[in-house]
């Protein structure tokens, strides 16, 4: 099997495993902040203390996955577009 052959193979498996764990675990550790919420500075002394609050996931330490907030963003869109609360007009 070729390389190339192998790749097309796995794609399918490693879509699945990603939407998997956008569906068991919507929200992943901020990649900025490392999940602390914040940054962490030293003093002169050159002892660790608190920082300001991280400005991307604004201090919780998660941040929505891309996979989950491509879904919620369909998701949305095809509510919007099957709205059944609206009377149909008739002519």
């Amino acid at each position: 099997m070729t390389p190339i052959h192998l790749a097309v193979a796995c794609l399918p498996i490693v879509t699945l495993s990603y939407g998997g764990l956008c569906v068991a675990s919507p929200f992943g550790i901020c990649r900025k902040c490392r999940g602390m919420g914040h940054q962490l500075k030293t003093d002169r002394k050159g002892r660790l203390k608190r920082g300001k609050d991280c400005r991307r996931c604004h201090a919780t330490g998660k941040r929505i996955r891309a996979g989950r907030w491509l879904y919620n963003r369909w998701a949305r869109i095809y509510r919007a577009g099957t709205d059944t609360s609206r009377p149909e007009v008739s002519r």
